[in-house]
């Protein structure tokens, strides 16, 4: 059995909405799934990353379905390791889907999603990978649930440094408790923000994204980019900026007029890393 899969890469948060919001992105994940094989042989070009079971696609296949057949494996990547696109979700939702096919498992998008969520911990990029557009998610008691809605027309201009940021390492300067006025706070800006995402309203979106109380503050050390970046884009009138994920990509939204003038501000100020636009994934893994 020989099929080829693309998952995109997500952007997780979008400020506020901390391990619970995220945004399919036009960067993919590429896995052609070839002959069988007498062991897993995965082919790639991303550096130190596994060529056999070990490999996270693989290894997260298995733990879904270890019966299945061992196959070659060719895989090509547009989303840059540990950058805060979603790359180990990429993989995650790809192993599972290859189990799907080859074990013949007829999974729903709601249960590979309670498996992703599993072994993830979170839902925040696996949901969109799944679902592509953008997917608000909770998940309490091991109880994941999702809903997916499609956002206004806009553009995503990303900053990705050179610089690699680990979620382990990024999560390490987190709080283990808020105070409870400033949970309600934090509760209150998501709340909006996925209200005014809703509704098309991307000025007061993009206020929300900037008002978080969850996450972006005890990381501001890690990315001190993060507020240069933001006082560039405000300069020309863009509606907000946000850490993706855990970072240290840091992601501006925009109009697509004025992506380039985006992009351009930043390359002015940033001779190193990546600058690029994208669009939203309205797909999902296909």
């Amino acid at each position: 059995m020989q099929f080829t899969l693309k998952v995109p890469a997500t952007s997780a948060n979008l400020g506020p909405g901390f391990d619970s919001i995220g945004v399919a992105l036009n960067l993919y994940l590429k896995v052609e799934v070839l002959e069988e094989s007498q062991t897993w042989i995965v082919e790639h070009n991303m550096g130190k990353v596994y060529h056999d079971e070990r490999n996270l696609i693989i290894s997260t296949a298995l733990a879904v379905d270890p019966t299945i057949t061992p196959h070659r494996v060719v895989v090509e990547s547009d989303i840059p390791l540990a950058r805060g696109l979603g790359s180990s979700s990429s993989a995650i939702v790809a192993g599972i889907e290859i189990a799907n096919r080859l074990g013949k498992l007829e999974l729903t998008k709601q249960q590979k999603l309670e498996i992703a969520t599993k072994l993830e911990g979170h839902p925040d990029n696996v949901a969109p990978a799944i679902f592509g557009n953008l997917v608000v998610s909770s998940y309490v008691d091991n109880i994941v649930t999702s809903v997916v809605a499609k956002l206004p027309d806009l553009s995503l201009v990303a900053y990705i440094p050179e610089e690699v940021l680990l979620t382990k390492e990024s999560r390490k300067v987190l709080p283990d408790m808020l105070p409870f006025k400033t949970a309600i706070e934090g509760s209150s800006v998501g709340n909006t923000l996925v209200a005014a995402l809703l509704t098309g309203n991307l000025e007061k979106a993009g206020k929300m994204i900037e008002a978080d109380k969850f996450h972006e503050t005890y990381r501001a050390n890690l990315v001190p980019y993060l507020k240069e970046i933001r006082e560039l884009a405000h300069a020309k009138g863009i509606y907000g900026t946000y850490l993706s994920g855990a970072g240290p990509t840091i992601m501006t939204i925009t109009t697509k007029e004025k992506s380039s003038i985006v992009k351009e501000i930043i390359e002015k100020s940033f001779s190193k890393g990546k600058i690029i636009s994208l669009d939203v994934d309205i797909m999902g893994i296909n």
